[in-house]
């Protein structure tokens, strides 16, 4: 096994009190796994991915453990995974083409990067040479500013420079946003390239596009407001949804060949609650077609299959 969060809270501080952005969660994801994040913006899947790596200031951790690799990573504490991040677990940002700084050149980063981890430059810059070469970039991009070059190349360039170490886990924080459809095919088999690699033992790929993940994922979890709604097999997520909500969210998503005067796209009405001050019970309950009296009463994440774990009284009955 790879990665073990048992009960995982994450907070954000606020003037108006703590935003429950990741409340109680628990997953496992193996080596060899690329798992599909997905929900609604909002849904706390990128702030899930950064409390895996204690990314950010604001947030604050409330209770709950994470394992890697038999050994539990210190998310609570700033200064402990520091050690850990990069060679361990690393991280493709949210905006990652953003990420790069526009006064450096590529390679200076590169080496500044590797640098502060303690290692020189100079005996790993042939495996980045390999490893750039391998997503189609040449070794001249080592020359150039981030602004000489395009989405996709920037997009790539950090997808190498993350996974240079060899990191036991990629949290890959919609990696695919902002590229046109050719390219974000591209980017997404590189990462199961890498997996198959063995650049990286598994993956954590966080998107709202579910179109995306089915491509590429080997299950699927969905989230919704801080909870888990739903996981399974990418095959049966696709296919036989049980989570009211995950069949809405693929409800939403357009078919091939079908026409929209013959079948107009359906959204989700209403909006998700303040995780201010989330509502008791199912989360879902004032959104959900199926909702029942007993939906006040928080529904358990419980198996209704093989490796299908599901949220909703209704869904698992």
């Amino acid at each position: 096994m790879s990665l073990q969060v048992d009960d995982l809270c994450v907070y954000y501080r606020s003037l108006a009190g703590d935003v429950k952005a990741v409340d109680g969660v628990s997953l496992e994801v193996h080596d060899g796994e690329i798992m599909g994040l997905a929900g609604e913006s909002g849904c706390g899947k990128s702030t899930l991915g950064k409390a895996l790596i204690k990314l950010d200031t604001r947030m604050r951790w409330v209770d709950g453990h994470v394992t890697l690799d038999g050994r539990e990573l210190p998310v609570w504490d700033d200064a402990a995974m520091n050690d850990r991040r990069y060679a361990d677990v690393s991280l493709v940002p949210q905006y990652a083409m953003s990420a790069l700084n526009p006064t450096r050149k590529l390679g200076r980063m590169a080496r500044e990067l590797l640098e502060s981890r303690g290692l020189d430059f100079a005996p790993v810059k042939p495996e980045l040479v390999r490893r750039l070469e391998l997503v189609g970039l040449e070794q001249s991009v080592l020359d150039l500013y981030p602004i000489e070059m395009s989405g996709g190349m920037k997009q790539r360039f950090v997808l190498v420079l993350s996974t240079l170490l060899n990191p036991s886990l990629l949290i890959a924080d919609e990696i695919t946003s902002a590229l046109d459809v050719s390219t974000q095919k591209a980017v997404a088999e590189m990462l199961v390239g890498f997996r198959d690699r063995e650049f990286i033992k598994s993956a954590i790929m966080i998107t709202h596009d579910l179109s995306i993940l089915s491509q590429v994922a080997n299950t699927i979890l969905v989230m919704y407001a801080g909870k888990l709604a739903e996981k399974a097999s990418t095959e049966t997520i696709v296919e036989a949804p049980r989570h009211p909500y995950t069949r809405m969210l693929i409800g939403t998503l357009p078919e091939v060949g079908v026409r929209f005067a013959d079948r107009r796209l359906a959204g989700i009405k209403g909006r998700p609650p303040s995780l201010l001050n989330p509502p008791e019970g199912c989360r879902f309950r004032d959104r959900c077609p199926l909702a029942t009296a007993r939906c006040a009463i928080e529904p358990p994440y419980r198996s209704c299959g093989d490796g299908h774990l599901v949220a909703c009284w209704e869904a698992a009955a």
